[in-house]
């Protein structure tokens, strides 16, 4: 690969950004969706997409899984991967559902745990709760698990929904151990719903010295609610009022903080119209519909996004992305078509940028140059 690939996405941030306020400092200029596809057996597996602005992403590896689920899973396919940047900002944690749907939708007993510092190699480990904790014998499934970095405790908690025998789903969490290979201790419960109906697909947001609880309902109002906590393994309250900004079924919330700003992304599935919503917000309070400015080359079924550094995303394009990718399935009008030549068989391409994007793509090109075959 002669050229650096993701330039093509840089050019494509630069022209969505003309115009805005000047950025704040951060390290972060681009953004990772960890998400699987569907309920056959080969849709359930781990996929990335790349964007360089948390609205227009492509598909990495062709739409094809990045990590086997065979190799990672003790079922055989894994759902709903969440994907975490560590503490130390240079280890990437990642957990996912350890399910094979057309086996029943109360048939998985664990998660799958996986740890990486570069986004591309993946170390992993299967938690099957029956085997790994006793008195599990009404345990019917173990869902859509996520992590977060308690910095109090200097750990990583890890939280999901469990189903007992007859009972409603509930959330709870354990702490991972230092390899995050295992999780220490007996799950405890997290949330303690007011009505004591089903909660599932949880997702927390630290803003503020405040913990937010994003989590899916049913059996009593399906959607989206939050709840809202000082700390963050206790004490969470019910907010009343449903997030989702559509009439159709929901699930698997997702939100992730905007680079260079103040805002947040608040996404979920709408899985019976097999596309996603997404949805931004300042206080995690009011959300307002942007999905006249979402593209993407691919249908994700429950993931979550993680910033990256130019740095990152470079590496990860240099490994599964090709140039034709980017331009084909790029939503921007400020890229035309005329300015680009692309070269799929040689998987290689060319740009003519106009002069007000010259110099930012160059500064790009010689900072982060990808490697060659």
């Amino acid at each position: 690969m002669k050229y650096p690939l993701y330039l093509f996405l840089l050019l494509l941030s630069v022209c969505t950004s003309a115009g805005a306020k000047p950025p704040k400092a951060t390290p972060y200029s681009a953004y990772l969706f960890a998400y699987f596809t569907g309920n056959d057996k080969k849709e359930e597996a781990i996929r990335f997409a790349l964007s360089p602005d948390g609205y227009h992403y492509t598909a990495l590896n062709g739409n094809r899984p990045v990590v086997s689920s065979a190799a990672i899973s003790e079922t055989g396919g894994v759902r709903d991967p969440h994907i975490l940047r560590g503490a130390d900002g240079k280890t990437f944690y990642m957990v996912a559902t350890d399910m094979v749907s057309a086996k029943g939708w109360s048939s998985n007993r664990g998660m799958v745990l996986l740890r990486s510092t570069d986004l591309i190699n993946w170390k992993s480990s299967a938690i099957n709760f029956q085997k790994r904790y006793a008195g599990q014998e009404n345990l019917k499934r173990v869902w859509a698990p996520q992590t977060i970095y308690d910095a109090k405790a200097g750990k990583y908690l890890v939280y999901f929904s469990l189903q007992y025998g007859s009972e409603p789903d509930k959330i709870y969490y354990a702490y991972a151990n230092k390899d995050f290979t295992d999780l220490e201790g007996e799950p405890k419960q997290l949330f303690f719903s007011p009505t004591n109906g089903s909660c599932i697909d949880g997702d927390i947001v630290a803003k503020d010295g405040k913990y937010y609880l994003f989590f899916k309902t049913e059996g009593q109002g399906n959607g989206i609610k939050i709840a809202v906590s000082d700390k963050l393994t206790e004490g969470y309250v019910l907010r009343d009022k449903y997030v989702q900004q559509t009439t159709n079924p929901v699930e698997g919330a997702g939100t992730f903080k905007l680079n260079n700003s103040d805002d947040y992304i608040l996404m979920y599935d709408m899985y019976t119209s097999g596309r996603y919503q997404f949805t931004r917000t300042q206080d995690l309070q009011n959300f307002t519909v942007v999905d006249q400015d979402i593209s993407m080359n691919f249908h994700p079924r429950h993931g979550t996004v993680l910033p990256l550094t130019s740095a990152e995303a470079a590496r990860l394009a240099a490994r599964w992305m090709n140039p034709s990718d980017v331009l084909l399935n790029s939503a921007n009008p400020a890229i035309r078509k005329n300015n680009t030549v692309v070269d799929s068989a040689r998987r290689q391409g060319k740009l003519r940028c106009s002069a007000r994007h010259q110099p930012a793509s160059l500064r790009f090109a010689t900072q982060h140059p990808l490697p060659c075959p």
